[in-house]
């Protein structure tokens, strides 16, 4: 049996807290880089996904993501 507690505040390497925490960072880094301005969140955390998980910054552009949407609904 494991020592570790369910619900422990560890995060072991590759844990899903863990990425999540890398793309909050990320993102606000974009955030600022862009000025802070409002509006964009959900941009700003799709290319922060996009670039920790090496995908293409142009598969999260809002026409990509329309596109996806249409796709998955055919």
């Amino acid at each position: 049996m494991s020592d570790e507690k369910f619900g422990s505040e560890e995060h072991k390497p590759g844990s899903l807290e863990l990425t999540e925490e890398l793309i909050r960072q990320r993102a606000y880094q974009i955030y600022e880089q862009r000025g802070c301005g409002e509006g964009q969140e959900l941009d700003d955390w799709l290319q922060a996904e996009s670039e920790i998980f090496g995908k293409k910054p142009s598969e999260s552009t809002p026409a990509a993501r329309e596109q996806a949407s249409r796709a998955a609904a055919a």
